[in-house]
C-alpha cells in the first residue's frame, strides 16, 4: 500500500543514485529525477480515491514528546499541494536539462541531488500531520535549497544566498519556533485539528503574539518585512527560481501559515477574534506594496520575484477572511499560482539562454523571434492577473467570493486594485514583443527559439493554466474536503 514516508523516501532515494553516477554518465543521472518523479506521481494518484471518499492515512513514526510524535496523514489538503510539488517538478527536471547543458553550468550533479532533496522535504511538509513534524521538514527544505541560491558560488550569490539562509533560518528558530514551543506548553499537543488546538482558553493579547510570531515565522511566504530574501535569490539559476517560486519554497511557506491558521487557530476562532483583521491587513499591505514595487523593475526576475510576494500574500488573505469559501479559494490559488508563476520563470530562462538578456527594456520585438516562448508568456501573465480562460481567473473568484461571504468588501477592493496593478506589469512587456514595429525591434535574424527542453515545459505548464479554467474540479473537491466538507 503506498504511504507518505515511502512517497517522499523515492525523491530521497532519487538524491542518492544522482550523486552515485555522478558527472560521468549525464543522461542516466537526470533519468534518476524521472523515475523518481513518475513513480510518485503514481503513488499519490493511488492515495486520492481514498481521499475522495473521506479517507486520512496517519502514520507515526516516532515519539518526541508526550503527545508529539514525528507523525505523517494524508489528507485532502495535504495531497493537493503534494500533486503540485511532485507534478511541477518533471517538466522542471526537463526544464534544467535544456537551461543547464548549453549554459555549462557546473557542478550539475550537486544541482540535480539538491533538486530532489527539496522536493522530498516539500512532500514532507505536505504530509506532516503535527506542527512538530512540518517544522523540521521546513528546516531541511531551508538546508537543501541554499546550495542551489549559492550555485553560481561568485560575490553575488555567496551574498544573495547569505541572505536567503540567514532570513528563513533566522524567522524560523527566532519566532517559529517559539511560538510552536508556547502552543506546546498551553495545550500539550501540535497536533493539526480543524477546530484549532486552544479551546478558547488562550487571553486576546497571546493569540495576537502567536499569530504574529507564525506569519512572519514562516518567512518563505514572503509576507512584508521578511521579504526582501526572495529578490535577493533571484541569482540562483532560473530553474531555481521556479523551484523557489511554484514548486516547493515559498508554497510551502504559504501553505505552513494556512496549516496554522486552519489547523492550530482554528477558522471559527480566526473568524470570532480581531486575528482575522490583523492577518488580512498585513496580507494586503504586502499585497498592494509588491505590486507597486513589481512595476519599477526592469530586471524580468526581479519583477517576477516581487509579482510573487504579492500573489503569495493573496493566498493568506484568501485565508485570513476567515470564511469557508475563502480558505477553499487560497489553497486553490496554490495550485493555479503555481502554473502561471512557473511559466514566466520558464519564459525567463529560456529568454536568457536564447539571447542572454536578462532585462525588459532589452526585449524589445521579442516575440517575433520567440513567439512560442512569449505566447507561453502571455498565458501565463493572463493566469497571474486572473482572467479568462485561465485557472487564475478560477482561484480569484472565489478568492472574491470569500471575502464577500466574510463581509469584508475593502479586501475585495484589495484585491481588484492588486489585479489591475498585476496587468500593469505583465501586459506591456507582452506588447512591446509582439507590437512594436520592426524599426523598434532589437533582434533581427540572429535569435532563435531556445533549445526544445527549454521550450517544452513553459508550453506543457502554458497549456496547463489553460486545462484548468476548464478542469479544475479535482482540485476544488480536494479544497472542499480539508475546509467545510
Amino acid at each position: 500500500m503506498w504511504h507518505p514516508v515511502l512517497i517522499l523516501s523515492i525523491a530521497l532515494a532519487a538524491a542518492f543514485l544522482i550523486l552515485l553516477t555522478g558527472e560521468r554518465r549525464e543522461n542516466l543521472r537526470e533519468s534518476w529525477t524521472f523515475i523518481a518523479g513518475g513513480i510518485m506521481l503514481y503513488g499519490l494518484f493511488q492515495l486520492l480515491p481514498g481521499v475522495l471518499n473521506g479517507q486520512i492515512l496517519r502514520h507515526s513514526v516516532l515519539n518526541v514528546f508526550p503527545n508529539v510524535d514525528i507523525a505523517f496523514w494524508v489528507d485532502p489538503f495535504g495531497l493537493l499541494f503534494a500533486f503540485i510539488a511532485v507534478g511541477l517538478w518533471i517538466p522542471t527536471s526537463l526544464y534544467s536539462i535544456g537551461y543547464m547543458r548549453p549554459l555549462k553550468e557546473h557542478a550539475q550533479t550537486r544541482y540535480f541531488a539538491c533538486f530532489a532533496i527539496a522536493i522530498s522535504a516539500t512532500v514532507g511538509v505536505a504530509f506532516s500531520a503535527n506542527l512538530f513534524t512540518l517544522y523540521l521538514f521546513y528546516e531541511l527544505l531551508s538546508l537543501s535549497t541554499y546550495p542551489l541560491v549559492a550555485h553560481h558560488q561568485d560575490a553575488q550569490a555567496r551574498e544573495g544566498s547569505r541572505k536567503y539562509l540567514t532570513y528563513l533560518l533566522g524567522t524560523s528558530i527566532g519566532l517559529a519556533l517559539p511560538a510552536m514551543i508556547l502552543v506546546y506548553g498551553l495545550t500539550g499537543t501540535l497536533t493539526f485539528s480543524e477546530m484549532g488546538v486552544f479551546g478558547g482558553g488562550i487571553s486576546a493579547g497571546l493569540q495576537v503574539s502567536l499569530l504574529l510570531l507564525f506569519l512572519f515565522g514562516f518567512a518563505k511566504s514572503g509576507l512584508m518585512p521578511f521579504h526582501s530574501w526572495l529578490p535577493g535569490a533571484m541569482v540562483a539559476p532560473t530553474p531555481v527560481s521556479a523551484l523557489l517560486h511554484a514548486v516547493a519554497v515559498v508554497k510551502v511557506g504559504v501553505f505552513s501559515v494556512l496549516r496554522v491558521l486552519t489547523g492550530i487557530f482554528g477558522i471559527d476562532l480566526l473568524a470570532g477574534s480581531h486575528l482575522s483583521t490583523i492577518a488580512c491587513i498585513i496580507a494586503s499591505i504586502t499585497l498592494i506594496t509588491a505590486s507597486l514595487i513589481a512595476l519599477t523593475q526592469d530586471s524580468l526576475k526581479r519583477r517576477l520575484a516581487f509579482s510573487t510576494v504579492g500573489q503569495l500574500a493573496y493566498i493568506i488573505l484568501g485565508c485570513s477572511v476567515a470564511s469557508i469559501v475563502g480558505v477553499q479559494a487560497s489553497m486553490l490559488h496554490i495550485a493555479m499560482h503555481a502554473f502561471g508563476k512557473i511559466t514566466l520563470f520558464f519564459c525567463a530562462g529560456a529568454i536568457f539562454v536564447a539571447t542572454g538578456k536578462k532585462y525588459i527594456s532589452q526585449m524589445v520585438g521579442l516575440g517575433k523571434q520567440m513567439p512560442w516562448t512569449m505566447l507561453a508568456f502571455f498565458i501565463g501573465s493572463l493566469s497571474v492577473i486572473g482572467l479568462p480562460p485561465t485557472g487564475g481567473f478560477i482561484s480569484k473568484w472565489y478568492l472574491i467570493m470569500g471575502a464577500l461571504d466574510a463581509d469584508k468588501v475593502w479586501v475585495v477592493v484589495v484585491y481588484l486594485v492588486s489585479s489591475i496593478l498585476n496587468a500593469a506589469y505583465f501586459l506591456p512587456i507582452v506588447y512591446r514583443a509582439f507590437f512594436c514595429s520592426d524599426e523598434d525591434s532589437q533582434y533581427k535574424d540572429e535569435v532563435k527559439e531556445a533549445p526544445l527542453p527549454a521550450l517544452i515545459p513553459p508550453l506543457l505548464t502554458a497549456s496547463g493554466c489553460l486545462l484548468l479554467f476548464y478542469y479544475h474540479d479535482t482540485l476544488f473537491k480536494l479544497a472542499q474536503l480539508a475546509v467545510g466538507g
